[in-house]
């Protein structure tokens, strides 16, 4: 009896819900294989191996000048590299910029403290108040449910190609974004410093700006970084679709089959990512440590 008392908890967690997920994931894995009918086939074709060699040997020796220049792109190679590193940094910074007004905003509007318990409603206005929350929030996952490469083309389409609309299609699903996370912040910051202001008769907002977005501030500068690293990338890649960023030239080049032009673009963009990276660890272990002291 103890021995198969013994034996029914192992194979209890071998049926665990951890196992079982891996083996549904598993299941609609193949499932969706057959599905969109991948074929491996594919991947043996001479031709396809051929460019990927191609492609993967240029990387040991990226292009310093243009591989095959042409009137329209009549230039210094590594100059253009520069500017378009340049213009990569300015239609991110402009998107985060944008952003984190959004993100402020949607981060009051989306957390709990701020409707239930700093603006104590009684009553009806509690109920209101529930639906003003789950309203903002609905919002915000529509938001940043949309990939800001579709937000890229409503907005070229609407406003042509100019930077304002790249900008503004990074900058929507990364408002959405950071006001999820400000607001998950502040629900989670300690409530002392926040009753002690609203006890003293500051308002909702002064509380939110004053009281409780700087005891967070240096998660939501962290985060901060990490966005910034993502609107890099994405203001790269928005460059497919006209923006004069990194992604432009990259899209150029490859279309050509320039694989050493591709190749110093894309460390181009490994440097900016890397550079950013490593600002942000600076500025973070500079405000540890005096938070700290």
């Amino acid at each position: 009896m103890r021995e198969s008392s013994l034996a029914l908890p192992g194979k209890r967690a071998w049926l665990g819900g951890r196992r079982v997920t891996l083996g549904l994931l598993l299941v609609a894995g193949v499932i969706a294989a057959w599905v969109v009918r991948l074929d491996p086939r594919v991947l043996i074709a001479d031709a396809q191996w051929h460019q990927l060699g191609k492609f993967l040997s240029a990387a040991f020796s990226p292009a310093l000048v243009y591989e095959d220049p042409t009137p329209a792109r009549d230039g210094v190679f590594l100059r253009e590299i520069g500017e378009a590193i340049y213009l990569t940094l300015v239609y991110a910074a402009g998107a985060i910029g944008l952003s984190v007004i959004g993100g402020v905003a949607f981060g009051l509007a989306g957390s709990t403290r701020a409707w239930l318990g700093l603006a104590r409603p009684v009553g009806v206005w509690r109920k209101v108040a529930w639906l003003g929350f789950t309203c903002v929030r609905a919002v915000m996952t529509l938001l940043r449910s949309v990939h800001e490469i579709v937000w890229a083309i409503v907005f070229l389409q609407a406003l042509g190609a100019v930077p304002l609309a790249a900008v503004i299609a990074i900058a929507i699903p990364y408002s959405a974004t950071l006001g999820k996370v400000f607001s998950e912040l502040i629900d989670e910051a300690s409530p002392e410093i926040a009753e002690t202001l609203r006890a003293n008769g500051a308002s909702v907002v002064q509380v939110y700006v004053f009281g409780l977005l700087p005891t967070v501030f240096p998660d939501v500068l962290a985060y901060l970084f990490y966005r910034f690293e993502c609107g890099l990338r994405s203001a790269a890649v928005l460059g497919f679709f006209g923006a004069p960023t990194l992604g432009y030239y990259l899209a150029l080049s490859w279309g050509e089959r320039h694989y050493h032009e591709v190749w110093a673009y894309l460390y181009a963009l490994l440097a900016l990512i890397v550079a950013v990276d490593t600002w942000g660890g600076v500025v973070r272990r500079r405000l540890t440590t005096r938070s700290e002291s």
